[in-house]
């Protein structure tokens, strides 16, 4: 090798060089400028408010899980025996049941359903805009009126499903909807999705937007049926949307309170109880129940760990389903 090779080559070497310190010289330098700084202080009161009203509380509810504490006066410690009185209160783990029940049998059907209405939603007819407006218009409604219309409409007498089924000759006597846990898990079922099925349509409708429409042109020269389309183009293009929608689905009803309270409050005899309301009752004293924080505090925890060891493995497992996909 000649000597001119030997200097071109130190010559471009070093070139490189340089040029890779100039970018992170200037990588560097933009990490901080001025629209980078009127961002951070823009997020600050938000990331502040998220840390003191969602962290600290946690703080708190670990802190209270381990002491006798009512809500007023000085905490007793207790150690981990909270902890060891949750696990063999069989109320709490039946509530925990209920809402395992309650929440993938009502997702069973909101979903195909919110997800039937995108995709007609989605095909640009005429008043598709009204249709839009009218299937949002229960997200727009607050759970515990949710609740409260449902709980009448269903009621044993007075109600307006009996009165519409009697007279249409389908049954005879009035059907005591709330007196038994399958009828009543059912209308607070029915209930619920009447109240979430809006949001998940929307978030399935600007998925399917963002499909490109060239794949549907090339299937449909294929001679592709809706159906195939549907499974091998619509589904796999809106599939990261889709997982992430049906687990904040999960996530929500299974802390779903307020429209328990307003429909049943747990009836019959504490059946229709999920774990949400099981807690609240004893971290504030409602319903006849001693205010209790720190066994409260302490079901909480289970709650969240369970609900946080769910969401691991449902994430580990969709995340192989849509690679295979």
């Amino acid at each position: 090798m000649d000597s001119g090779t030997v200097i071109r080559e130190s010559c471009g070497k070093s070139c490189s060089e340089r040029k890779v310190e100039n970018m992170n010289f200037m990588i560097g330098k933009q990490k901080y400028n001025k629209s980078s700084i009127q961002a951070m202080l823009m997020l600050a009161p938000v990331m502040v408010g998220f840390f003191i009203f969602t962290y600290v509380p946690i703080v708190y509810i670990i802190r209270y899980a381990l002491y006798d504490y009512s809500g007023y006066g000085e905490p007793i410690w207790l150690g981990i025996e909270n902890f060891t009185r949750a696990f063999k209160d069989k109320a709490f783990w039946e509530s925990i049941g209920t809402t395992m029940i309650l929440t993938f049998g009502k997702l069973l059907v909101q979903i195909p359903f919110a997800m039937l209405l995108a995709l007609f939603l989605n095909k640009g007819l005429k008043c598709t805009g009204l249709f839009r407006v009218m299937f949002f218009l229960p997200a727009i409604i607050s759970t515990a009126i949710t609740g409260l219309i449902f709980s009448l409409m269903f009621q044993n007498f007075k109600g307006i499903i009996n009165g519409m089924l009697m007279h249409s000759g389908i049954i005879a006597n009035p059907i005591n909807w709330m007196g038994n846990k399958w009828t009543a898990l059912f209308v607070i079922g029915l209930a619920s999705i009447w109240n979430n099925y809006g949001i998940t349509m929307t978030f399935f409708l600007m998925a399917l937007q963002s499909v490109p429409k060239e794949l549907y042109e090339c299937a449909d020269l294929d001679g592709a049926s809706s159906v195939t389309k549907f499974f091998r183009i619509t589904l796999p293009m809106i599939g990261s949307t889709v997982r992430v929608v049906i687990m904040l689905a999960i996530v929500g009803s299974m802390k779903m309170n307020d429209l328990i309270l307003a429909s049943t409050n747990g009836a019959p005899a504490g059946k229709t109880e999920v774990v949400m309301t099981y807690v609240f009752k004893y971290f504030f004293g409602y319903s006849a129940r001693v205010q209790e924080v720190g066994y409260a505090s302490a079901m909480s925890v289970i709650t969240g760990i369970i609900l946080a060891i769910f969401a691991i493995v449902y994430m580990k497992f969709s995340n192989r389903f849509e690679v295979d996909i």
